[in-house]
């Protein structure tokens, strides 16, 4: 008896001993079971597509603001300016960052979409450059001048032109205008039209020629620095063509996006792009 006793005694006590492990393993299990700060950002991600300078760039530095956030941003790049909008209308895209409104506005009336702009972010002055020739005042008559070939970058390339007096458009061609709407070219300069990734490469080949800003940047021009003439921040093409993050409409007010529009909007990034692209880029918030 004395031993079974003692079996029993001794029966309670493991088991006794083993409800408070099990107590406490439960306890501390909890939290390493909890979703975790990662996690959390996985199940928050926000796909934008974006040309990779200075976008892309740009939205490297909201992707560590929104992180904050609980957002995990992903950024897809494209080199070209059709494909980000096709992406973003077929759903592969929550929003991107590369174009300006009038742009998009062209780019919805031939395609049949429906994107749009939940906020401007900044603005890339149209600059002209050099290539053979390295001043507007020795352009000499019939000088090849490139200039974008879609129509409201084309446009934007003509009235540059126009406001430094070698060309005047129809009064009425406006952000529509082309090569067609020239009204007096006294030099008789050929305005050649090329595809916008193309016109840094052109420079060798033509005598000047009227670069996006994005595109400047990946040849390493500057805007500020190396155009012969560009767009003032205080024009008419400051505020037209400030570049914005379009999405699909009936988006605007998710919150991930706008989430995404107060991160590219933040004091983070109005720093940087101060610092990196030194007029070059200019904020507009």
């Amino acid at each position: 008896m004395k031993r079974i006793a003692a079996v029993l005694i001794a029966s309670l006590l493991a088991a006794s001993t083993l409800a408070g492990c099990s107590g406490s393993t439960g306890a501390t299990a909890t939290p390493t079971a909890a979703p975790s700060p990662t996690a959390t950002e996985a199940l928050n991600k926000i796909v934008v597509g974006a040309s990779p300078t200075p976008h892309a760039e740009i939205l490297a530095v909201a992707k560590e603001v929104l992180a904050k956030e609980g957002y995990d941003l992903e950024i897809v790049e494209f080199t070209d300016y059709v494909q980000p909008n096709l992406a973003l209308a077929s759903g592969d895209l929550d929003a991107n960052y590369f174009q300006h409104q009038p742009y998009l506005d062209d780019f919805n009336a031939e395609n049949k979409t429906d994107l749009v702009s939940i906020g401007a972010i900044h603005y890339e002055p149209l600059g002209i450059y050099p290539g053979k020739t390295t001043s507007l005042d020795a352009l000499k008559d019939g000088a090849k001048v490139a200039v974008p070939n879609d129509t409201t970058n084309e446009a934007r390339a003509l009235l540059l032109l126009e406001a430094q007096g070698l060309i005047k458009l129809k009064a009425d061609a406006g952000l529509k205008a082309t090569k067609n709407d020239i009204a007096e070219n006294p030099k008789n300069l050929d305005i050649i039209e090329i595809e916008a990734a193309q016109l840094a490469r052109s420079l060798p080949d033509v005598d000047i020629a009227v670069i996006n800003g994005n595109y400047a940047i990946q040849a390493g021009l500057n805007a500020a620095t190396d155009a012969l003439a560009k767009e003032e921040k205080d024009s008419l093409a400051a505020t037209t063509f400030a570049n914005i993050i379009a999405v699909r409409a009936g988006d605007e007010n998710r919150e991930d996006l706008q989430a995404l529009v107060k991160a590219l909007q933040s004091d983070e990034v109005r720093q940087y792009i101060e610092d990196t692209y030194q007029g070059a880029v200019v904020p507009t918030f």
